[in-house]
């Protein structure tokens, strides 16, 4: 038996819809500027390769679980609804046309950001995991398996029941077989990982005791409050 020298950090998992069982988190990879409105929206216009920013796996926070704590740091916390992908099958420098068959499932996510921290790294040129990688920051719903082929319907955000995100999924720049070919070229991809796919335009602030609500049609949903 292996013996550590301090107890072993705690698995991170997500509820796969309709079961008792759970999917283990080896890590989160997000990319950014996806949607072409919220690319404008954020200060740029181009085409440019998907690039990507990573979470710790303990950064998710999956259902049942109804609220998550506003961020230490940050006057200026923003969501980013998200599509996204489950991965349960390992592949390194995938073809696009092979890497749908990565995928194990799919859920809907909210990246949570906070803004002046990234807002200010960009301005120094440097890393984002302060903005991007904290505790708490990555709310999902359980996983949908066995979809025929990647979601391509509406995704919507509100918050107290004023729509602030909604768009269609086929608005992504790069679809999810574009996405999954790249970073797999960058990293191993594994089972355990998941992909956060981006977010349309109409991000904004939060504040403690705002109530979201997502979905993604053929995924699911999630709503949790900032507490």
């Amino acid at each position: 038996m292996t013996q550590y020298v301090v107890p072993a950090p705690v698995v991170s998992a997500v509820p796969v819809e309709g079961t008792e069982a759970l999917f283990p988190v080896r890590r989160i990879l997000c990319v950014g500027r996806n949607y072409a409105a919220h690319r404008r929206e954020m200060g740029g216009d181009d085409r440019e390769p998907p690039f990507f920013f990573a979470k710790p796996a303990d950064a998710i926070v999956p259902p049942p679980h109804h609220v998550v704590p506003y961020p230490t740091m940050t006057a200026n916390l923003h969501h980013e609804i998200e599509l996204v992908a489950a991965i349960g099958a390992p592949g390194t420098d995938v073809p696009v046309d092979e890497a749908l068959a990565l995928v194990w499932g799919y859920a809907v996510g909210v990246d949570l950001t906070r803004r002046d921290l990234q807002n200010a790294a960009k301005d120094k040129g440097q890393p984002w995991e302060s903005a991007k990688g904290f505790d708490h920051s990555a709310p999902i719903s359980a996983i949908r398996r066995d979809l025929a082929a990647p979601p391509t319907g509406r995704i919507r955000l509100s918050v107290n029941g004023a729509v602030r995100q909604d768009a269609q999924v086929a608005d992504m720049i790069w679809n999810v077989a574009e996405i999954l070919a790249e970073a797999s070229r960058l990293w191993r991809l594994a089972p355990g990982d998941l992909i956060y796919t981006g977010t349309p335009e109409g991000v904004g602030p939060l504040v403690r005791g705002d109530r979201l609500e997502g979905e993604v049609e053929g995924v699911g949903a999630l709503a949790f409050t900032i507490v």
